[in-house]
C-alpha cells in the first residue's frame, strides 16, 4: 500500500499539479489537504478565494480539508504557531510526509523543511526543479481550468486578475514573469479537471486593489450553470 501524505493545498495550480503528479507517481497517497484560511475575510490566505469555493474543490477532490485559520495580516509568529498545532495534529494521526507545490525558490524549500522538522515531520516536493513552462503548458493541454484570482501589480497589470489561465495568457505574460507565477508574480484558483469530480461553480465578481495586489473576487454560483469565460 502507498504511504499516506498530507499536502499543503491552496486551490491553486501548483499545489494541484502536485497532486496530480503525487497520484501520477503511485509511491503516496495524498490522505488531506492544509490550507490557511484568514479568519475575519473567510478566505483562502493570500489567493483570496471565498472558503466555501475551497471546500468545493475539496469535496471535487474527493479528500478531507484541515482548516488553519489565521487572523488578518498575520506575523509569522502567529502562522508558523497555528501551522505548528496542524502540523502536529496530522503527525499524530500517523502521517510523516507532507507535500508542496513549490517548485524552484531554494530559500522557501529550506524555510519548509525546518518548519517541518519541528513537528517531526519530513517534506515532499514533487514539482521540484522542473520546467516551469513545460508545468504550465502541461496543466492546460491535460485539461485543467484555472482563473487568476491574484496578481501583483508591480509585474502584471489589472487586465490580468480574472483572466482564465491558458494558452493565450501565458502568451501574453511580460518577459520575466514565470509562467507559473513561482516568484508571487499571480495565483490561480483551480475549478476544473481530470482529477476533479466535478467542476466548481461560480460567477465573476469584483476587482479590488489591495496591499500591492489586485484581488479578484469569485462568486460561489446558486444554480447549476458556470460562469467561466474571462471578462
Amino acid at each position: 500500500m502507498s504511504e499516506p501524505i498530507a499536502l499543503c493545498f491552496s486551490g491553486g495550480k501548483d499545489s494541484t499539479m502536485a497532486l496530480r503528479e503525487i497520484r501520477r507517481r503511485g509511491e503516496y497517497r495524498v490522505a488531506e489537504l492544509v490550507t490557511t484560511v484568514t479568519d475575519a475575510y473567510d478566505r483562502v490566505s493570500m489567493h483570496g478565494v471565498r472558503r466555501v469555493l475551497l471546500r468545493r474543490q475539496a469535496e471535487s477532490l474527493g479528500l478531507p480539508l484541515v482548516e488553519v485559520v489565521v487572523p488578518p495580516q498575520s506575523s509569522n509568529a502567529v502562522y508558523e504557531r497555528e501551522m505548528g498545532k496542524a502540523f502536529s495534529s496530522i503527525r499524530d494521526k500517523g502521517i510523516r510526509r507532507i507535500a508542496f507545490g513549490d517548485i524552484f525558490l531554494e530559500d522557501l524549500r529550506d524555510y519548509r523543511k525546518r518548519q517541518l522538522a519541528a513537528s517531526g515531520l519530513t517534506c515532499l516536493f514533487p514539482l521540484w526543479k522542473k520546467s516551469t513552462q513545460s508545468l504550465a503548458r502541461t496543466f492546460v493541454n491535460e485539461g485543467f481550468r484555472a482563473v487568476t484570482v491574484c496578481v501583483y501589480s508591480k509585474v502584471l497589470d489589472e487586465s490580468f486578475a480574472g483572466r482564465l489561465f491558458d494558452v493565450a495568457f501565458l502568451d501574453d505574460l511580460p518577459s520575466g514573469v514565470d509562467p507559473c507565477g513561482e516568484n508571487g508574480e499571480f495565483h490561480t484558483f483551480v475549478f476544473d479537471g481530470p482529477i476533479f469530480s466535478r467542476s466548481i461553480e461560480f460567477t465573476h465578481g469584483e476587482t479590488v486593489e489591495r496591499d500591492g495586489f489586485f484581488f479578484y473576487d469569485l462568486v460561489p454560483a446558486t444554480n447549476n450553470k458556470t460562469t467561466q469565460q474571462t471578462k
